[in-house]
């Protein structure tokens, strides 16, 4: 038996092991212009692989870059595009920088913790009323989201307070919406919901 396990590995295996034979069917040409004509009958069918990319820009010029790379550069041909630079190809991509914040409740996030700390920054006295109220009434939603499960109010004012280091007091008889909502657990989207066979009665 033949296995994939056991031939040559494909360099851009998007294109399938028979596109890789023509490309080595190419380099195996003697004939300069045979090679040329035979890479150009390789790039119209990977083309038609993709027919929904041909009216992108630079979509040929992409494909000749496809084929020197599945070629390994040793495709001696007329080329129409010049040639990647392979010092490019092998680099490595920059590490992404990292957060390293650390937050004290997750289930909040980062941007909760950064508008709860500009409380303090409103003058007026209403409005900051007001943001405290939206942002304990969020507060409890995103904790009942995450943990599925119902909270006291008083827990939401203590960490809000906790947040803000103190310096945020929490109006007297504030209450918080209940967002039983948030409690229910949704199936998945490609889930589809169980039907329940109803029995039916056996004819006398």
């Amino acid at each position: 038996m033949d296995y994939n396990t056991q031939r040559k590995k494909l360099v851009l295996p998007e294109y399938g092991r028979t596109i890789q034979l023509m490309v080595d069917y190419c380099l195996s040409l003697e004939d300069r212009e045979e090679r040329t004509k035979a890479a150009h009958t390789v790039i119209a069918i990977m083309g038609n692989m993709n027919p929904h990319l041909r009216d992108v820009a630079d979509f040929k010029h992409k494909l000749w870059d496809h084929l020197a790379i599945m070629s390994d550069f040793g495709l001696d041909i007329d080329w129409p595009y010049p040639l990647p630079d392979l010092s490019i190809l092998n680099e490595k991509p920059e590490k992404l920088p990292y957060s390293e914040n650390k937050f004290r409740f997750v289930h909040y996030g980062k941007f909760t913790e950064q508008i709860i700390n500009k409380i303090n920054d409103i003058e007026d006295a209403d409005e900051r009323q007001a943001l405290i109220e939206t942002m304990a009434n969020h507060m409890k939603r995103s904790y009942m989201v995450w943990k599925k499960e119902p909270i006291p109010d008083e827990i939401i004012f203590k960490e809000l307070v906790m947040l803000t280091r103190g310096e945020v007091e929490v109006p007297e008889n504030l209450k918080l919406g209940d967002f039983k909502d948030a409690l229910v657990t949704t199936p998945p989207i490609n889930q589809k919901p169980s039907k329940r066979r109803i029995p039916q009665k056996r004819k006398k």
